[in-house]
């Protein structure tokens, strides 16, 4: 982000440098998730029940879908949105194959 508050597209090379706080909230958001990933391989080691362990993964689905969204969000405010003010126009067939994936 610029200093204004404006923000700013800062990926190259296909990189994306994020700032610190947008970092923190990926990087906590994955913790999260991966601690829940965890505590299902636990469940399995431990014969848990089925529905049980079905309902956890199911929350480990959904915990995915929110990190993919915030990271999309900020994707299009900032790569799609600078590419397509710069005329790259292939940044939106990008988007779309992306999104497209994300549907299945």
């Amino acid at each position: 982000m610029k200093e204004d508050g404006k923000n700013q597209c800062c990926c190259t090379n296909k990189k994306k440098h994020r700032s610190e706080k947008e970092y923190k909230d990926l990087s906590n958001r994955l913790s999260r998730i991966e601690g829940q990933v965890r505590g299902v391989k636990t469940m399995v080691e431990n014969d848990a029940y089925c529905v049980d362990i079905l309902t956890q993964v199911s929350a480990i689905n959904a915990a995915l879908n929110s990190f993919n969204k915030v990271l999309l969000a900020s994707h299009i405010r900032t790569c799609v949105v600078e590419h397509v003010r710069e005329g790259n126009d292939e940044v939106i067939d990008e988007l779309v194959n992306t999104m497209q994936k994300l549907m299945k």
